[in-house]
């Protein structure tokens, strides 16, 4: 409420409180299912559990499908060469609109993507659907794609979000019908993507909540 000054004239206004930052709970919950069913896939393969034989089974099956040639690119969409320009690009617009840790939090999200899944498929060491070597568990074309397109979606504008899971999908796609991966392959590396992904918008709020303006750019 504001009060009249002496001449009855309105006062001054009181300060607002800035506005608490929100919790959003649905986002511990939706990590802990993605760690969750990454842990589940991820014993699935290496115990050679009844997931990765029907995982197998329907690979072999849809593994050469469809025009190879546009598959073949589709997978490509996961490589470093494709995703990481499209995030260096997003990360170009956060610095200049002032949203430095947006775009720090971005980079080190990109970053922990071959950080995890390296040692992961080492440790793994799953043989690729038509061919000998191994190595192939998780996929980090797929993994790649999510984490840059939806990260940079996250740092322009959340409506471009359908766009990044779209080009997700398709590389997982791609990469389905070229024979590069099984599909828990595909599917555990959507499961840490969004884990990395969850994290690091968590971290970003909490971040923000910190800051003394209480403002932030688009998300």
């Amino acid at each position: 409420m504001r009060h009249t000054g002496p001449a009855g004239r309105l006062g001054t206004t009181p300060p607002v409180p800035r506005r608490p930052a929100s919790l959003f709970p649905a986002l511990p919950a939706l990590l802990t299912l993605c760690v969750a069913l990454f842990t589940l896939i991820t014993w699935q393969v290496a115990a050679n559990g009844p997931l990765r034989s029907l995982d197998e089974r329907v690979e072999l099956r849809i593994a050469g499908r469809g025009p190879q040639a546009l598959a073949d690119r589709l997978a490509d969409l996961g490589s470093m060469q494709v995703a990481l320009p499209v995030l260096a690009v997003a990360v170009g617009y956060a610095l200049r609109h002032r949203r430095g840790t947006d775009a720090l939090y971005a980079g080190l999200t990109m970053a922990a993507v071959p950080a995890l899944v390296v040692p992961l498929k080492a440790l793994i060491d799953r043989q690729g659907p038509l061919t000998e070597a191994v190595g192939f568990y998780p996929s980090g074309h797929t993994a790649t794609a999510m984490v840059a397109y939806c990260g940079a979606a996250l740092l322009v504008s959340v409506r471009l979000m359908p766009v990044a899971v779209l080009l997700t999908g398709a590389t997982g796609i791609g990469l389905l019908l070229r024979g590069y991966h099984w599909p828990l392959d595909v599917l555990a590396s959507c499961c840490l993507g969004g884990a990395l992904l969850l994290i690091s918008s968590m971290g970003r709020r909490r971040s923000s909540s910190r800051t003394p303006t209480g403002c932030s750019g688009p998300s």
